[in-house]
This record gives structure tokens, sequence and C-alpha cells, in this order.
């Protein structure tokens, strides 16, 4: 992005979405989420973001021992209620799911997101895999990603990109505005990541950063919740429980303009590093 002082000039009400999933049952999840964008829109939410793998839970087992049929395509029927809600209410999602690479047959951890119109706009792959990720056969991405909302210009993550700084400083640097995360971050070190890692993504990055996290057993984790949205100076503006929840939050771009004012990275583009490849596509 050639300016990265390129500000929003309207504020965006965003959503963090957390609830418990059925292992492994797509359309009961996408049952759920699409109730979840509905909740989202009812407070004034022009997009939600759910949990990593929120489509079939973080069963990764289950996942590779039905890699025919499970992953999800981005035109997959299964999504269509989920299109349905997005298109009712004018809200777009960001839901977790695996998906297959068509030629390489390479299983992924990613994001599909549908735009307020409920029609695919982008996807994107996990691209920092776990230890077990990798030995369950899932295959890291190779691609940031970047979406444009009113103005506003969010990067993606999920889950243990979050501990690679280079991840979030890429999204900045291509000119995010917020950074935008599902996750499952469980109990203990999960929650411990949360409290500590993310602030300071929104800090040093000086964006916004959104978590949404899972709230139940899924596989062999039991996800903390707290999903929440960091301001661009590292300070907390909201967090759900731990239980079932929609959190809705607006992003205010004075707020982000006079974080912007005192970083010199974004001031100086000599002190900028190279940009990792990305996409941006608007919702």
């Amino acid at each position: 992005m050639d300016d990265l002082r390129e500000l929003p000039t309207t504020p965006l009400t965003l959503s963090a979405g957390q609830a418990p999933c059925v292992p492994l049952d797509v359309p009961a999840n996408v049952t759920t989420a699409a109730g979840l964008v509905r909740r989202a829109a009812a407070e004034g939410s022009r997009l939600l973001v759910l949990p990593e793998l929120f489509l079939t839970g973080y069963e990764l087992a289950g996942i590779t021992a039905a890699a025919d049929t499970l992953p999800l395509r981005p035109d997959d029927p299964r999504l269509d209620p989920l299109a349905a809600a997005c298109a009712e209410t004018g809200t777009a999602v960001v839901a977790g799911a695996p998906t297959r690479d068509a030629e390489s047959g390479r299983l992924r951890i990613s994001v599909l997101v549908l735009g307020r119109d409920g029609r695919f706009v982008t996807q994107y792959d996990k691209q920092h895999s776990t230890p077990n990720e990798r030995a369950a056969g899932f295959s890291p991405g190779t691609r940031g990603a970047s979406l444009t909302l009113d103005g506003w210009r969010l990067g993606l993550g999920i889950c243990w990109d979050l501990g690679f700084p280079e991840h979030a400083r890429a999204a900045a640097l291509d000119g995010a505005h917020a950074y935008l995360l599902g996750a499952m971050l469980g109990r203990g070190s999960g929650a411990h990541q949360r409290a500590t890692v993310l602030p300071a993504r929104a800090l040093d990055n000086t964006c916004y950063v959104l978590l949404a996290n899972h709230c139940a057993a899924s596989g062999p984790y039991h996800g903390c919740g707290g999903s929440a949205v960091w301001a661009p100076d590292g300070t907390l503006l909201a967090e759900a429980g731990e239980g079932p929840t929609v959190l809705t939050v607006t992003l205010d771009p004075a707020v982000l303009a006079a974080a912007r004012e005192e970083d010199p990275v974004l001031a100086d583009p000599s002190l900028r590093a190279p940009v990792l490849p990305r996409t941006s596509t608007p919702v």
C-alpha cells in the first residue's frame, strides 16, 4: 500500500462470536453461525468474526479422516444458510473452516469470508500451522490476506499466527487498521497468550485487534472464551466471558488517527520492513 497514513473517516461496528460447536457436524455449526450473524446484525454490526475451525470444531483427526468430504469449498452448498443470513442482514462473516487445495489436495486451516450480500469474497489459509496441525496433515498457507470494508482495511489471522509478530506487522505495513483473529485458545497457556500477546500486537502496530475465540470443548482443548477487542494503544475495549455470546464494538477512526500520529514506522517509510505477499478484497 503506497500511503500507510491513509485512514478511514467513519466508525465501523464489528462483532466476535463464540458458541459451542458440534464435532464434525457442518450443517449444525453453519446453523449456529447463521444465528450469530443475525445477533450481530441486530447489534448494528457490519461483520462477524468466528473462531478457528468453527464450522467443524477443532477436530483435526476427524477432519483428516474425512478429507474427501468434510473440508469446505467457497461454493459449498452447505454454506447456503450462512450466506442467506448474511444477505438478509447485510452483515459479512469471517468463518473458520477446513479447506482442501483443489490442485495439491493439501488440507488447510482457513477462513472463508462471505460478504454482506452472502457471496463468497475471499479465503485466507493459516500461515503458521502448529506442529500438531502439520503432523495431522495440515499445510500452512503461503499468503496473507486483508479485507476492505467501509474505508477500513482489515488484516486476517488465525490462532497461532498471533505468535509471530511479523504476521500482524505485515498486515499493518500493508495498511491494515484492524487485525482480525479467529482462534482456539484453551484454558491455561491459551488464556495467558490472549491476555498478553494480543494487546502487544495492537500496541506494536497501532491497530485495533479483534479476537473471536472458542468457549467450549472442541477436540483436545477447551476454549477459554474471552473474545475481545483491543484499541491501537493496547487498551482492552471490551471482552466476553466464558459462555456463548456476541461481542460487538465500534472502531473509532479518531482513536486510530491519534495512535498513528505517534507511530514512527508509519511516518517514516525508511523504517518499514518488506511486506509479505498479501491479497486484498472488498467485502
